[in-house]
């Protein structure tokens, strides 16, 4: 695993330990086997960006914190200059670039995300709500048993506990903002 997932991983730990709880106790509170939270708290595997999500609710702190180590600190305005939002590295397939992370107490999480035509993802499930707009290309977005491609303009809206994935439909590269509700 990469330097970055170890340090998430190291910082995940550290916040059990402050707590001064069993890693069974926060399995079991976010909902995973104890088997895969240790892999994911022992840098042994990529974290899925849901579980960083449930992390993150669980300890009360803001996902900036667990993969940067520093605590956001605005509360009325964040400003993200293009190309500088903060990379999050979760899955292969996604390149997420955090639009907002220096905001403090967010209640929603807008994302950059480029989707890579060779990469295949897998679905995946996490709370909240999920908003996707699409900017360059063409997205494809399975949701449970439906698909529906986006263009350019195009808007997708829905329950992101339903099992879902973005992919390209053609061999270029495809940009849209994901906006998840906390």
């Amino acid at each position: 695993m990469n330097e970055k997932v170890k340090d998430i991983a190291a910082r995940i730990k550290g916040l059990r330990l402050i707590e001064g709880l069993s890693s069974e106790d926060v399995a079991k509170s976010i909902g995973l086997d104890v088997q895969e939270y240790m892999k994911y708290e022992n840098g042994e595997d990529d974290m899925p960006i849901s579980m960083l999500y449930a992390v993150s609710d669980f300890y009360h702190v803001d996902l900036t914190e667990i993969l940067t180590g520093v605590s956001p600190k605005l509360r009325d305005v964040c400003y993200v200059k293009k190309g500088e939002g903060l990379k999050v590295e979760r899955y292969d397939q996604y390149d997420f670039q955090s639009l907002a992370y220096k905001y403090a107490n967010r209640k929603i999480e807008p994302l950059l995300v480029t989707l890579n035509p060779d990469n295949q993802p897998e679905l995946v499930t996490h709370k909240g709500q999920e908003f996707n707009y699409c900017l360059e290309g063409l997205v494809k977005v399975v949701v449970g048993d439906s698909a529906y491609v986006l263009s350019p303009g195009d808007s997708l809206y829905f329950n992101p506990m339903i099992p879902h994935k973005m992919v390209t439909i053609d061999d270029k590269p495809a940009k849209y903002i994901t906006v998840i509700l906390l």
